[in-house]
């Protein structure tokens, strides 16, 4: 085989490799829907937190939507003692309710909100930031970073964590404070914080469990 003859054949199979790769990314994500392979889970973060510059967000944690969310009742016990916890040091408790905004239609009374407590307004959609009092309420109290649970995931708790590190908040999600309507949904919105989503939600927000975070003195 000559020179000029190798050179040919060699041009053949580069030509043919890259019209292999190209097959391969052709077409869209749902072409490729089945073949795609899921990402490691996330490494859960522990995280200490100042209470004094902390607030607890407790959002749309109401009957109709839990009763909507399969996990939404396993994750009120979970709610609920990071809930004693902030109040135990006098945090902030930041509540959004939807429908009628009567605290009674919230899923359980033990996570009601008490006198005191701030109460979002105008808290629509995913991002409870947008027209909402819910930003100047948190400065007034020169809060620095905010723990986010509620329902859905993928909803109002990674809604509003964009919107919160968007504006300068640091972020600090439990996933055992989330809830959706199936497991794919609580999912998609954990990757979302904790790789998947914009520059500045995966560098300021922190997905965790609500046992690995810890209060500073």
């Amino acid at each position: 085989m000559n020179c000029s003859t190798a050179k040919f054949y060699a041009a053949v199979i580069a030509a043919a490799a890259a019209l292999a790769v190209h097959s391969a990314v052709a077409g869209d994500i749902i072409s490729d829907w089945d073949s795609v392979k899921l990402p490691p889970k996330p490494e859960l973060k522990a995280v200490t937190v100042d209470p004094k510059t902390t607030a607890l967000l407790v959002l749309d944690l109401m009957k109709n939507n839990c009763g909507a969310r399969p996990r939404c009742a396993a994750i009120v016990p979970n709610v609920k003692k990071l809930i004693d916890t902030a109040r135990s040091h006098n945090m902030m408790i930041v509540y959004n309710l939807t429908g009628a905004g009567k605290p009674e239609d919230m899923a359980d009374a033990s996570i009601m909100p008490k006198p005191g407590d701030f109460l979002v307004k105008n808290g629509r959609g995913g991002d409870k930031f947008i027209n909402s009092n819910l930003d100047d309420g948190l400065k007034a109290k020169g809060i620095k970073t905010v723990i986010i649970t509620g329902t859905s995931a993928q909803g109002a708790v990674g809604g509003t964590t964009n919107g919160a590190t968007q504006r300068g908040y640091k972020a600090v999600v439990p996933v055992d404070g989330m809830s959706a309507e199936d497991a794919y949904n609580e999912q998609y919105a954990a990757w979302h914080i904790y790789k998947g989503g914009p520059a500045n939600v995966v560098n300021n927000a922190t997905l965790t469990r609500s046992d690995l975070i810890k209060f500073a003195n």
